[in-house]
């Protein structure tokens, strides 16, 4: 499957647009990770634990698109973009969606 955030594939002709494909996570903080974030906030730097379960939760958002566009019987997903919400206090959604298409 070929994902680009582009609306076309250089090299490449689309022959049809299926629909959106999207794939989503929601994820929630966890006691031990907002500890460990909690001190880290007092020394300032990077928060490791949340830089780690935010590309955990974009990979599993991708992978959840691949599939409904497979679904939709693509062969790329084009123009692919991220957005994220927050679900309550402590938890948020991560969403990939692009378009579903079939290249000539």
């Amino acid at each position: 499957m070929i994902i680009v955030t582009t609306e076309s594939i250089p090299g490449r002709e689309i022959s049809e647009a299926l629909g959106v494909a999207r794939g989503s996570t929601v994820r929630a903080r966890n006691v031990g990770r907002d500890i460990f974030a909690g001190l880290k906030n007092l020394v300032g730097g990077e928060i490791d634990e949340y830089t780690q379960l935010l590309a955990d939760s974009r990979e599993q958002a991708i992978q959840r698109m691949t599939i409904d566009a497979q679904r939709l019987g693509a062969d790329a997903i084009v123009n692919v973009r991220f957005t994220t919400s927050a679900v309550s206090q402590g938890m948020a959604e991560i969403l990939a969606y692009g378009t579903a298409v079939k290249l000539a």
